[in-house]
């Protein structure tokens, strides 16, 4: 979530994935894929910033969740079976 500012002062927090779009017309009016509109007190370059900010640490702690000192190793006693098929039921003949 990003935290922008209403006109009035108040700050709310605002999911970027449902941005649409942004428009300076001057007041910046943030515009959600629902029709949704937002006037905040950001710049249209301030907005944009914090989307990349906020992008740029989610894949930051997608990586840190997935990096190699933090996946565990199989050894050849932790290595799964081969799956083995097994018929639901056999026909006779």
């Amino acid at each position: 979530m990003i935290i922008v500012t209403r006109l009035n002062g108040q700050e709310f927090a605002l999911n970027p994935d449902l941005i649409e779009r942004a428009d300076s017309t001057p007041d910046t009016v943030i515009t959600l894929v629902d029709g949704t509109k937002y006037l905040v007190a950001e710049s249209l370059a301030d907005v944009a910033r914090l989307i990349r900010e906020y992008r740029a640490l989610v894949i930051a702690e997608a990586q840190r969740a997935v990096s190699p000192t933090n996946t565990p190793t199989l050894s050849a006693v932790d290595e799964p079976a081969p799956p083995t098929v097994v018929p639901l039921h056999r026909r006779e003949r």
